[in-house]
C-alpha cells in the first residue's frame, strides 16, 4: 500500500487497519522473576474504522526458561471490539500454559458518557456485574487520542483505561509521556522489516506508557508495569519495550501487513 493513502487514513480515522509481527527477547531478569531465558513472539492486528468500530486481536506467544532448567510456554490469545459509538467493549481472552488451557476470559464494558460511569459484565471465568464511577478509555480510543496528543505538542496525557485485562475485574490508571517527534525519514535508519518501508515518509514520536493501580495514594508510585515504543502517525509501533519491574523484555518488528482500508464517512 503506498503511504500517502496511509498517512491520508490515519489523519482521518487516527488508526490504519495493519498486522505487526515482533520477535520478543529478555531484556532483563531480576532476581525475583525466576526466569533466565526468554523468547517469544507477539502478533498484533487491528481492523475496522470509526464508522463500524475496530476489532483489535492479539497473540503473546512466550517460552521461558527457569534457574532449574525448567521451560514453560506460554499463549495468551486476545481479541476486543470497539462499537463506533464508543460505549460499548467486547473482551475475550485465552491464556494458554504449556499447551492447556489455564483462564478464560470474556465480557462486555458499558460506558455512561454523560455521568461518567462505566458497568463491566463478565460471563468467563465466573458471572460478575462490576460498577464504577469513572470515566475512561478503551484501548483503541486511547490509542487515537495519543495519536492526536502527539500531533498537538503535548508531551503528557494521563487518563484511566480499561483493556479487559486480569480477568477484566481491572481499570488502570495511565500515564504517557511522548518525547520529541521524529520526522519522516526515521524509519529508514530502523532495522529492515519485511514490508515495512510504507513507514518511511511518516513521523514517529517515542512514547512510554506506565500502568498503575487505581487507589494508589501516591501519584509518583511504581507502575504496575511499562511500555515504551515509537509510535507512528499510522498507528504503527516499533522498539517495543515492555517492563514488569522483577523482567523486562524486548520486541522487535519483523513484519508488517497494511490491511485494506474500508470507506468511512465519518
Amino acid at each position: 500500500m503506498a503511504t500517502a493513502p496511509v498517512a491520508q487514513v490515519a489523519a482521518k480515522t487516527g488508526l490504519a487497519p495493519h498486522r505487526a509481527v515482533y520477535d520478543m527477547t529478555l531484556e532483563r531478569s531480576g532476581t525475583g522473576a525466576g526466569i533466565s531465558a526468554l523468547t517469544g513472539r507477539m502478533v498484533f492486528e487491528i481492523k475496522g474504522d470509526a464508522c463500524s468500530g475496530y476489532e483489535q486481536s492479539m497473540r503473546f506467544v512466550t517460552e521461558t526458561l527457569d534457574q532449574r532448567g525448567r521451560t514453560t510456554v506460554t499463549d495468551q490469545r486476545s481479541t476486543f471490539f470497539e462499537h463506533a459509538d464508543k460505549r460499548r467493549f467486547r473482551f475475550k481472552t485465552d491464556q494458554y500454559r504449556d499447551d492447556r488451557l489455564s483462564t478464560k476470559t470474556q465480557g462486555e464494558a458499558l460506558r455512561d458518557m454523560a455521568a461518567g460511569a462505566l458497568k463491566i459484565e463478565i460471563k468467563r471465568p465466573k458471572t460478575k456485574v462490576l460498577n464504577f464511577k469513572r470515566r475512561v478509555l478503551f484501548p483503541v480510543e486511547h490509542s487515537i487520542r495519543l495519536l492526536e496528543i502527539a500531533h498537538a505538542g503535548e508531551t503528557l496525557f494521563t487518563v484511566d483505561l480499561f483493556d479487559g485485562s486480569e480477568k477484566g475485574e481491572k481499570i488502570y490508571s495511565t500515564t504517557a509521556a511522548l518525547g520529541p517527534k521524529q520526522p519522516p525519514g526515521v524509519n529508514a535508519g530502523l532495522v529492515k522489516a519485511a514490508s515495512a518501508s510504507s513507514l518511511d515518509k511518516l513521523a514517529a514520536w517515542p512514547v512510554s506508557l506506565s500502568f498503575f493501580d487505581l487507589g494508589g495514594k501516591k501519584r509518583d508510585a511504581v507502575p504496575s508495569y511499562e511500555l515504551s515504543f515509537l509510535y507512528f502517525e499510522n498507528g504503527v509501533s516499533r522498539r517495543l519495550y515492555i517492563d514488569y519491574g522483577t523482567f523486562s523484555m524486548r520486541g522487535k518488528l519483523v513484519q508488517l501487513q497494511m490491511l485494506p482500508v474500508k470507506p468511512c464517512d465519518k
